[in-house]
């Protein structure tokens, strides 16, 4: 599943020489780094997660060496050379640990209760991994269960093991308090009511037990091709348009292809707007315009920064 060369994957973390560790973002190395940003700082009761704004500040104080501005998608983010990495925290690897051992808290008996429903007997879970706080061993009582799908195919079963889990009472949709929670967190631009629906449809997270859980699909090499073309920003813009194809709606980055004249594709790099629309649907959309500077295509991002502000996918209801 990874690549010898280069075995870094999405939704993995790296942790360093200094007690950093970062969330890897990016599929193909950066400059020969491994393409990430700064989660967790270590403190004096273990890691704490820390803001964008506060890792931006500590990695320029302290290290700048991991600053790093990508040329090829003219945006920032954080690098680490594999040199300077410490621990590569697999999420499959913790997945496979923890249901071969007796839980230690009741997150983790939740999980194994989970794969129970999700995976059935005699199946391998080798395509699923374990990450968010769970990856560390960090979990509290209070923490979500954040799995990780290394396929397309399996990722949309798993979607639909989801759908039917909650119809059949085996898991729940988020009550009202835990969509309140969720939209708080996630800080987006769309109110409270129009959140909770396009939530509600993508069956990509649901609750075991009082515990929310979510299921990120990342696609290793070789389905997914590196891409090599190079960016440019063209400023802000906000469109109406319909939805042509919906296939890669919840990869890492999504995309959906568009019918605009100008600009064919939506690309988003936040995981609130993954899965937001489907084929057929038209929608608002506001982003950040990306030119492709070989060709002069051009694409609307959304998730140009970790916060996307002012950038929204909402279906025209």
């Amino acid at each position: 599943m990874r690549a010898e060369r280069f075995p870094y994957l999405p939704k993995d973390f790296i942790e360093t020489v200094e007690g950093l560790i970062f969330a890897v973002v990016s599929y193909q190395p950066q400059a020969g780094k491994v393409g990430c940003f700064l989660r967790y700082v270590q403190s004096e009761t273990g890691w704490r997660k820390v803001t964008t704004d506060e890792a931006n500040a500590l990695l320029k104080q302290d290290y700048p060496q991991y600053l790093y501005h990508s040329k090829q998608f003219d945006a920032a983010f954080h690098a680490v050379s594999p040199d300077a990495i410490m621990v590569h925290h697999q999420p499959e690897q913790r997945l496979h640990t923890l249901l071969q051992k007796v839980p230690k808290d009741v997150i983790e008996q939740r999980c194994q209760q989970l794969i129970a429903i999700l995976v059935r007997d005699n199946e391998s879970c080798d395509f699923l991994g374990l990450t968010g706080s769970m990856l560390l061993g960090q979990q509290t009582a209070s923490s979500d269960i954040d799995l990780v799908v290394y396929s397309r195919d399996a990722f949309q079963t798993l979607r639909s093991q989801v759908q039917q889990a909650v119809a059949s009472g085996q898991l729940s949709l988020l009550d009202s308090a835990q969509m309140r929670d969720n939209f708080d967190r996630r800080a987006g631009e769309l109110g409270l009511v129009d959140f909770s629906w396009h939530e509600n449809r993508k069956f990509n997270k649901a609750v075991i037990n009082g515990t929310k859980f979510d299921i990120g699909m990342v696609c290793p090499e070789p389905v997914v091709e590196f891409d090599t073309r190079q960016y440019q920003k063209q400023g802000k813009k906000t469109l109406h348009a319909t939805v042509i194809d919906d296939a890669l709606a919840f990869d890492f980055p999504a995309s959906y292809v568009i019918d605009d004249d100008l600009i064919s594709e939506v690309v988003v790099y936040t995981h609130t707007y993954v899965g937001q629309a489907q084929a057929g649907e038209k929608i608002e959309v506001s982003g950040t315009v990306e030119c492709e500077m070989a060709t002069g295509k051009c694409r609307l991002i959304v998730g140009s920064s970790r916060e996307a502000i002012g950038e929204y996918i909402k279906v025209c209801r």
